[in-house]
């Protein structure tokens, strides 16, 4: 059994269409435990660092400009084999391959506005907590 903290984030879409309260229902059903959990709004220089692998490619203003159109709401999970089963319960990044049970299956519209981010690796879900809690 390996217990492991991940970082999560209900993205501006997912905040504005009401969806957190269904969205960490699904995490805590699972039995993930909310060690910290905050409503804010990304800075650029935030939202540079959470996407600092993305720089340089064609969508990277576009995707700064959307995560910091609005509040988003951080939580670190933690559960036994946290960052897999996260990723599984969130489904792939683009909805139209999500599928039906997942949260981005269930919810997102876009692959652009796709409802929640989650990190993909113990060593990014570090880096992802450091930067949305000191």
């Amino acid at each position: 059994m390996v217990i492991q903290r991940e970082f999560v984030m209900i993205k501006p879409d997912g905040v504005k269409r009401g969806l957190i309260g269904e969205i960490i229902a699904r995490f805590e059903r699972r039995n993930f435990r909310i060690v910290d959990l905050k409503l804010t709004r990304i800075t650029r220089d935030m939202a540079e660092e959470l996407y600092a692998e993305h720089k340089g490619k064609k969508f990277f203003e576009e995707l700064i400009s959307y995560i910091t159109s609005g509040p988003v709401v951080a939580m670190i999970l933690e559960g036994e084999n946290a960052i897999d089963v996260v990723r599984k319960m969130i489904g792939s990044t683009d909805p139209k391959e999500a599928l039906p049970g997942t949260i981005r299956g269930d919810y997102a519209l876009t692959i652009n506005e796709n409802v929640i981010h989650a990190s993909d690796t113990q060593e990014k879900a570090e880096r992802e907590i450091k930067i949305f809690f000191k």
